[in-house]
């Protein structure tokens, strides 16, 4: 039975990063392809993230754009911050389980296929005034 869990809920929920962000799992796309799109926005302005990422011809970055507008919502909606004032404080992308799958080979032997999923994570911040 947990003990003090409504002192330790409020106490998590006051330490919590009041910061916006997004989230999306279980995306299809491996990891290493992604960290190559979402290397291209980190640090830099949202309207300026959002203009990169709809001009770059690689299959994730439709994926994370639709993430980053995702925590600009967030900003706006839920903790009242202005989209002008938004940077892109941290951006990355883990690896998901991983789907096996075989392939038939010659004499009856079969080869592994890994496909991989990701988490895609986008946390925003405001610029110091």
């Amino acid at each position: 039975m947990a003990t003090r869990s409504k002192v330790k809920t409020a106490a998590r929920r006051e330490n919590a990063d009041k910061r916006p962000q997004a989230h999306a799992k279980y995306i299809r796309i491996s990891p290493r392809k992604v960290k190559i799109v979402i290397d291209l926005i980190r640090g830099k302005d949202a309207e300026e993230a959002q203009a990169i990422l709809k001009f770059t011809p690689k299959a994730a970055a439709p994926v994370v754009l639709k993430v980053l507008n995702s925590a600009i919502a967030n900003a706006e909606n839920n903790l009242e911050m202005n989209r002008k004032d938004l940077y892109v404080a941290e951006v990355y992308a883990n690896p998901g389980p991983t789907l096996k799958r075989y392939i038939a080979r010659s004499r009856g032997s079969a080869s592994p296929i890994l496909k991989r999923t990701s988490h895609i994570s986008v946390v925003l911040d405001q610029k110091e005034a």
